[in-house]
């Protein structure tokens, strides 16, 4: 494969490469490039959206080049600033390597482990002198970290920004100097932490690494960031069926985006999947469906994405009742007027928060009672109707009376 092919590879799905004549300088000379990711293990599990530098990689690695993945245990001991508006809490060691250790087994479902190196920055960070530190800060001036866009609001703003912050792109960089990254990494927000890598590189007499950031992946909401605090991820540990169906539920504008940012398909493959929708000649649901098995695959196997799709089919394609619906003991005893309270039944088999939920959602007909609509104002029932009943509460919640 020429260079020229490697950086159209390269480039699919990405948001910048800076500069990408480096880049294919770097490709030119034919031999494996060090390619460099960092992630502060800050929480236990990660997404779709986390997983997408991953992907990256093992692009990388597909083609050749090898793979440098920075446990970032000496830089979390700091807190990465990158779009914060207020200092991020620090976290204790021990919280910061039991996190570690369920990332690095997460993200070895996207890599192939016999091209990464993995490396801990608490290997260099953390025996820092004083003399090195000093040297090292040197590099830098306040002004130049002020540049950062989330320092200069917070700046700008009167919003408090703690000193140890600023050492957070120092150290970042310094990373990159220890390894000698050939190309580095990182989310769109990243991009001021990897050209500080480059200027330092620069600094100490080394070739400065290629720059390279990838946009965030939108949530299954179509609209903001894939984030758990937004609950619209996918879960890279989510059950097929969960998997599967998430990836269903997003916008169809956004297929080609999650092709190229969580997929495993060939980028030939997606070029023409892309031509394919913009001509009509695609059918878009069948597009999705394949994405959706395709990432399904991805993280399990081929045929826990076929089982999935069944079940999926079963559920919403098809408008079948789910065997391995839960079931529900519902006290069928009648009122005086011989009668139960359906809408009430609804809240206490928790297929919806309140009573009033369970009335909204009957008057819009989202209650099925076994594959049926019940009528709208239906609130309450002759008990014989719910005996053994099959429930339905919108698309996704199913249970069984009993």
């Amino acid at each position: 494969m020429t260079p020229e092919e490697q950086l159209h590879i390269i480039k699919s799905g990405i948001d910048t490469v800076v500069p990408e004549s480096l880049l294919l300088e770097k490709l030119k000379r034919g031999k494996a490039l060090n390619i460099k990711l960092g992630v502060d293990p800050t929480a236990p599990d990660i997404h779709l959206g986390h997983a997408v530098p991953l992907r990256k990689l093992r692009q990388f690695q597909e083609l050749g080049h090898q793979v440098t993945l920075i446990i970032g245990d000496g830089t979390a001991l700091i807190g990465d600033p990158s779009g914060r508006n207020s200092t991020r809490p620090q976290l204790t060691r021990q919280q910061i390597e039991a996190n570690a250790k369920t990332y690095v087994d997460q993200a070895f479902k996207v890599l192939d482990p016999q091209k990464t190196t993995l490396r801990h920055n608490s290997e260099w960070i953390l025996d820092l002198n004083m003399e090195k530190l000093l040297s090292l800060l040197s590099n830098f001036t306040v002004a130049r970290i002020l540049e950062r866009d989330d320092f200069h609001k917070r700046y700008t703003s009167g919003q408090p920004i703690a000193l140890h912050e600023f050492l957070y792109p120092v150290m970042q960089a310094y990373d990159s100097v220890v390894i000698g990254a050939d190309v580095e990494l990182g989310g769109s927000d990243q991009l001021f932490n990897l050209l500080a890598g480059r200027e330092l590189m620069e600094k100490l007499g080394m070739e400065p690494q290629v720059a390279l950031t990838l946009p965030l992946l939108e949530g299954t909401d179509g609209v903001r960031k894939m984030s758990k605090s937004y609950g619209n991820y996918i879960g890279l540990t989510d059950a097929p069926f969960d998997m599967f169906g998430k990836v269903m539920s997003i916008p169809d504008e956004l297929m080609v985006k999650y092709y190229r940012l969580a997929s495993t398909e060939s980028v030939a493959e997606i070029d023409r999947i892309e031509a394919g929708l913009a001509a009509g000649e695609l059918h878009p649901n069948k597009v999705k469906r394949a994405l959706a098995r395709n990432i399904v695959t991805a993280y399990y196997d081929e045929a826990s994405a076929t089982a999935a799709e069944a079940d999926f089919d079963l559920k919403f394609k098809d408008h079948g009742f789910p065997e391995d619906a839960p079931t529900f003991v519902a006290d069928l005893t009648p009122a005086e007027d011989g009668t139960v309270y359906f809408a009430k039944l609804l809240a206490d088999a928790k297929l919806v928060a309140s009573t009033s939920e369970a009335r909204r959602m009957i008057d819009q007909g989202a209650v099925k009672l076994n594959g049926q609509a019940v009528a709208a104002k239906t609130y309450t029932m002759e008990p014989a109707a719910l005996e053994g009943a099959q429930i339905q509460v919108g698309k996704k919640k199913f249970l069984r009376f009993v």
